[in-house]
C-alpha cells in the first residue's frame, strides 16, 4: 500500500500554501493526503499562572475549525483528492516528525502563527526538516509562479543520491525540466605559485563528477530533460539564485548534529531561509 503525504496546518497563510502544495503532489503521486493539526495545551503555563480552566476546549475547537478549513481548501483545489484529517495533542515539531512512519513525505509551511514577523523559517519547519528521515518539503506562501523547472543540488557525497532520485521523480510527474546544479569553490591555494593545481583540470573534474552522478538515474528516467549546470560558486548562492526560476529545489542533508535543526547541513539550512520557492530536504 502506498504511503500518504502528511501536511501540518495551524491556520496560517504559510500552512494554507503548504496544504495546496501537498494536495497537488498527492494527486500527482496518486496517494492520500493526511492533514494534521496539533493541539499544544497552553505551552506557556507555569505553576503561578496556570492555564484557564476552559483553555483546552478552546484549543480543541480551534484545531477542529482549522482542520475543516484546510480539508475544504484541499478539496476545492483538487476535488479528486483523497483527504483525511487528524487532531493530535503534543508539541507540533515532535508530532509532525513522528508522522514519518506512515508518510511518503511531510509538508510544512515555512513559518506558522507563532513565528516572528519577517522570519523566513519557523522553529517547527526547521526542526521537522532537521529530524524527520522521510523527505520534508518546506513551502513559502509567496511562491506561486510555475516555471517548469526542478533544481537539485549535486555534490560528491552519498547524501545527494536520494535527493537526486526524488528530484527525477518530481520532474517526471510534473513534466518539468531537471536542472542538476553542482557548485564548487576554487581550491584555496589554486593560484599560489609552487602548488601544483591545474584549474582547467579542476573544472573538467567537476563536470565529470556531475555527469557520473547523473548517468545511472538518467537512464532510468529517459523522458526527463536534464540540464547539467556546473558553477564555480558557493552552493548556497548558486541554489538560491536558481530557486528564483524553479518550482522546487531539492537538496540532501549532511547534518550530523544531535539537537533539533542542527541535523540539517549548513547548505540545506541556509537554503530554507533564502530560497524563493519550496525546498525539499531528502535524507539518506
Amino acid at each position: 500500500m502506498s504511503k500518504r503525504i502528511v501536511v501540518g496546518t495551524d491556520g496560517s497563510v504559510s500552512a494554507a500554501a503548504a496544504v495546496e502544495w501537498a494536495v497537488d503532489d498527492a494527486t500527482r503521486k496518486k496517494v492520500p493526503l493526511h492533514i494534521v493539526s496539533v493541539v499544544e495545551r497552553w505551552p506557556y503555563s507555569i505553576a503561578r499562572y496556570p492555564a484557564p480552566p476552559d483553555a483546552g476546549d478552546t484549543l480543541v475547537h480551534a484545531a477542529e475549525r482549522i482542520l475543516a478549513d484546510a480539508a475544504a481548501r484541499a478539496l476545492r483545489h483538487r476535488p479528486e483528492a483523497t483527504v483525511t484529517t487528524e487532531m493530535i495533542e503534543g508539541y507540533p515539531a515532535a508530532v509532525l516528525r513522528d508522522q514519518e512512519k506512515d508518510a511518503a513525505q511531510i509538508v510544512v509551511g515555512s513559518r506558522g502563527l507563532g513565528g516572528f514577523a519577517g522570519a523566513m523559517l519557523g522553529s517547527v519547519s526547521g526542526h521537522v526538516a532537521g529530524q524527520a528521515h522521510c523527505p520534508v518539503v518546506v513551502v513559502r506562501p509567496d511562491a506561486e509562479a510555475t516555471h517548469g523547472e526542478i533544481v537539485v543540488g549535486v555534490d560528491d557525497s552519498a547524501e545527494c543520491e536520494p535527493a537526486l532520485a526524488y528530484a527525477f521523480e518530481q520532474a517526471l510527474l510534473r513534466g518539468a525540466t531537471l536542472r542538476a546544479l553542482h557548485a564548487w569553490l576554487s581550491p584555496r591555494h589554486g593560484y599560489v605559485p609552487g602548488i601544483p593545481y591545474d584549474m582547467d583540470d579542476v573544472r573538467r573534474a567537476q563536470h565529470q563528477l556531475l555527469a557520473q552522478r547523473l548517468a545511472t538515474l538518467g537512464g532510468k528516467y529517459p523522458r526527463v530533460t536534464v540540464i547539467e549546470d556546473v558553477q564555480c560558486a558557493h552552493p548556497v548562492d548558486a541554489l538560491t539564485q536558481a530557486s528564483k526560476r524553479a518550482d522546487l529545489v531539492v537538496v540532501g542533508s549532511h547534518g550530523r548534529g544531535t539537537v533539533g535543526a542542527l541535523l540539517l547541513g549548513s547548505v540545506s539550512r541556509a537554503l530554507l531561509h533564502h530560497s524563493s520557492c519550496p525546498v525539499a530536504v531528502v535524507r539518506s
